[in-house]
């Protein structure tokens, strides 16, 4: 089986101390291609410079929601030129999150941001790849006025049926993580929602690690758990999920 992690955080600083042997371990354990995923400047350029170290690492690049209260827009510029390296396979994380942010102000900067990387995007005929979160009607109102021609990815999609069925409908694949394993969730209904041709899998690691992992430091060989759940919801084996949602990987990341 090949896996591929969609969405991973190798750039964090919970790697710094072991991150080329996890790496290696990683892709001894049949996890076939990962992207590392940049949230602001630094980190893009971090994801940049982990993905040319390695054949089957690739990266994004761009700034998160949450990342944007102390920057100018005009920092975008230098998003877009490093989005120019081969390596760069979408912009991202981008969009909305209104868990923590309550300030009219703040959330229509929030919304520039995103409609700018959107044009980004565009311009290098990239997709992209989107963090959403308390902020479904936003988003979706955003993406309905500034289509991506390339599309892109909800990452670690909420289990909200209404954003996927919309996404969906906008031509977006949904992306799910270790969440859909935590006992508290009801993710049969979501991840049945989701059609073969634009389901993809994550890890989101270090973060939101699966169980029977959870409260540990999450990396991309636990994406096999999340194939698991999926392939156990939709009542398939796991060898056929794998080869899907890699297949998908390749075809919205433009292999």
């Amino acid at each position: 089986m090949e896996f591929f992690d969609t969405h991973s955080h190798y750039n964090d600083e919970k790697f710094d101390q072991d991150r080329d042997q996890l790496i290696k371990e990683t892709f001894a354990s049949g996890i076939t291609k990962f992207m590392c995923i940049g949230y602001d400047i630094e980190s893009s350029k971090k994801a940049i410079q982990i993905a040319e170290k390695y054949e089957n690492i690739y990266a994004t690049c761009g700034i998160s929601p949450n990342d944007i209260e102390d920057v100018e827009i005009n920092c975008l510029k230098e998003i877009e030129e490093m989005a120019k390296n081969p390596k760069v396979k979408a912009i991202g994380e981008i969009g909305l999150d209104y868990y923590w942010e309550k300030e009219e102000t703040m959330r229509q900067k929030q919304k520039d941001f995103f409609i700018k990387q959107i044009e980004i995007a565009n311009h290098l005929h990239l997709p992209i790849v989107i963090h959403t979160r308390d902020a479904y009607i936003d988003t979706i109102k955003v993406l309905m006025e500034n289509k991506c021609e390339c599309t892109g990815i909800f990452h670690c999609c909420p289990l909200n049926n209404e954003l996927i069925k919309d996404g969906l409908k906008l031509g977006y694949y949904i992306s799910f993580s270790g969440v859909i394993t935590f006992k508290n969730s009801k993710p049969e209904m979501p991840v049945d929602q989701v059609p073969l041709n634009k389901l993809l899998i994550e890890t989101d690691s270090p973060y939101l690690s699966p169980e029977p992992y959870r409260g540990q430091r999450n990396d991309s060989r636990k994406v096999i758990e999340v194939a698991r759940k999926i392939a156990q919801i939709k009542n398939m084996d796991i060898e056929a999920i794998a080869k899907i949602t890699y297949e998908n990987a390749l075809k919205v990341y433009q292999f």
